[in-house]
C-alpha cells in the first residue's frame, strides 16, 4: 500500500510514524510545501513546545475546543493525553506538567520534540519530501493522483491520502480540494490573537501583569478568564488569547472592533468586589487610597484604575463616600476599553475555519464522499485555545487515522 501524507506538521509527522509501525510494509511518503518540516512545532510555547495539557482545569471540552468539540471528544477517547505523554516518554522525552497544567519537555526545548519525530520517521523508513507544494488531489478509480505546483515534480498516485496541511489563513490553502465533490469549506479567520487598544493611559502600563482577571465582549455572552498582560499596543496574555478564540467569528464579522470588558478582580459580581473594598476600607481607614489596594495589582495599575473611577489617590479610605465606592467597584468589575484591531500571536498562528466537519466522518476522519481521503489537524474546522490543546488535537487525530487506515487494510 502507498500512503501519502500532505503536510509535515505535528499531525502529519506523527501519523507517518504510527502508520509505519502498524504497517511496516507500506510505503509512507510525506510532502511538505515549505523547506522545513515541523516549523510551527519548533516555535510553539515560545520555543519550549507546549506538548499537551493535563485538561484538569477543563470542566467541559468546549472550553478547550470552541470548534470541533464533538470530534475531539471521540478522538480523545481513542488517543488520550496519557497516551501522548506515555508515547513521548517512551521515546526518551522526559515531560513536566506545570502548575497551569501545561505539559512541556523537561529540556524546555521544542527542538527535542522536532528532532525526536524526525529521527523516528527516518528510523521507520518514512520518505520526507520538502518544497513539494500540492496543487491538486484528483480521485481515480483506485486511489488518488497528487499533482504539484512545481511542474518539474511529476504527479504521483497513492492508495490513501492523509491531509494535514495546518491552518488555513486564506482560502488559497484549500484550493487543492475545490474540485472534490462533497467537501465544503468553513471560511478561515484568525484565532489566538492579541487586542489593539489605543488608550495611552492603559498602554503606558506596558509589562504589567494581573494573574487572574475575567474578560468579555460587551453585548455578548463570550467571556474568558486567566492572566492579562498589558502591552505597548493593547492587551495580551492567556485571558485575551482564550477570548479571541471563543470570539473569533464574532470579531471577524465586526472587523475586529468591539468593547472589551475587564473584571480586574475576577469576581462573580459587584457585591463580592464591594466586600473586598469595604474590607480594605475598614483595615486601612486612615491610609491614603493610592497606597492601599488589592495585592494582585501594581501601584501604577491601581493609580490608573483610580483615575478611571475619578477618585483622588490622596484621599483617605475613610473619606470615600458610598458613591465613590460604587464608582470604584464598577471600574474594577466592568472596566470597558475599545478594541480597534488585532495583533498576531507571534508565530503561533491558529485558524478558525477550514474543511467543514459536515464533510467528514468525525469518528474516522475520512471524507464522506471520498473513501481513503483523511483529514487531521487545523486543516479541519477544529481549533483549541492556547495551552497545548492544539498539539493534543494533532496527536489524537493522527492516531485515529493511523488506526483507521490500518483496520481498513486488514
Amino acid at each position: 500500500m502507498k500512503i501519502s501524507i500532505v503536510g509535515a506538521g505535528a499531525a502529519g509527522c506523527f501519523c507517518s510514524i504510527l502508520l509505519k509501525r502498524r504497517m511496516p510494509e507500506a510505503v509512507v511518503e510525506v510532502f511538505e510545501a515549505g523547506r522545513r518540516p515541523l516549523a510551527k512545532v519548533a516555535v510553539t510555547g515560545g520555543g519550549r513546545c507546549n506538548l499537551t495539557n493535563s485538561f484538569k482545569q477543563i470542566q467541559q471540552l468546549k472550553q478547550a475546543y470552541p470548534r470541533g468539540e464533538q470530534l475531539m471528544k471521540r478522538a480523545l477517547r481513542r488517543w488520550s493525553v496519557k497516551d501522548t505523554m506515555d508515547w513521548f516518554e517512551k521515546e526518551g522525552v522526559r515531560l513536566l506538567t506545570q502548575d497551569d497544567e501545561c505539559v512541556f519537555p523537561v529540556s524546555q526545548d521544542a527542538m527535542q520534540i522536532v528532532n525526536t519525530l524526525l529521527l523516528r520517521m527516518r528510523e521507520e523508513g518514512v520518505v520526507l519530501h520538502t518544497s513539494h507544494k500540492i496543487s491538486s488531489i484528483k480521485p481515480e478509480q483506485e486511489g488518488y493522483l497528487l499533482s504539484f505546483a512545481d511542474e518539474r515534480q511529476q504527479p504521483r498516485r497513492f492508495d490513501k491520502v492523509v491531509c494535514t496541511m495546518g491552518g488555513c489563513p486564506t482560502l488559497e490553502r484549500l484550493s487543492p480540494f475545490r474540485l472534490l465533490e462533497g467537501l465544503s469549506m468553513a471560511s478561515p479567520v484568525p484565532s489566538l490573537f492579541t487586542f489593539c487598544i489605543k488608550d495611552r493611559s492603559l498602554t503606558s502600563l506596558m509589562g504589567c501583569v494581573v494573574d487572574a482577571v475575567s474578560v468579555s465582549i460587551a453585548g455578548t455572552k463570550i467571556r474568558a478568564a486567566g492572566a492579562l498582560l498589558v502591552t505597548h499596543w493593547g492587551v495580551s496574555g492567556p485571558a485575551i488569547l482564550r477570548l479571541s478564540s471563543y470570539a473569533a467569528r464574532h470579531l471577524a464579522d465586526n472587523n475586529y472592533r468591539a468593547q472589551l470588558c475587564v473584571n480586574w478582580l475576577n469576581t462573580n459580581g459587584e457585591q463580592e468586589a464591594m466586600d473586598q473594598l469595604q474590607d480594605i476600607q475598614q483595615a486601612c481607614s486612615r491610609r491614603q487610597v493610592g497606597n492601599e489596594y488589592p495585592r494582585q495589582f501594581t501601584a501604577k495599575l491601581w493609580q490608573h484604575l483610580l483615575g478611571r473611577a475619578h477618585i483622588d489617590l490622596q484621599k483617605r479610605w475613610n473619606e470615600l463616600s458610598g458613591r465613590d465606592l460604587n464608582r470604584l467597584c464598577a471600574t474594577l468589575t466592568a472596566d470597558v476599553y475599545q478594541v480597534e484591531g488585532k495583533g498576531q500571536y507571534k508565530e503561533e498562528f491558529v485558524t478558525c475555519g477550514g474543511i467543514d466537519l459536515a464533510s467528514i466522518n468525525i469518528n474516522t476522519l475520512e471524507a464522506r464522499q471520498h473513501p481513503g481521503l483523511y483529514f487531521a489537524g487545523e486543516l479541519l474546522d477544529v481549533d483549541g485555545i492556547t495551552g497545548g490543546f492544539n498539539l493534543q488535537a494533532a496527536w489524537s487525530m493522527a492516531a485515529v487515522i493511523a488506526e483507521e487506515v490500518t483496520q481498513n487494510n486488514v
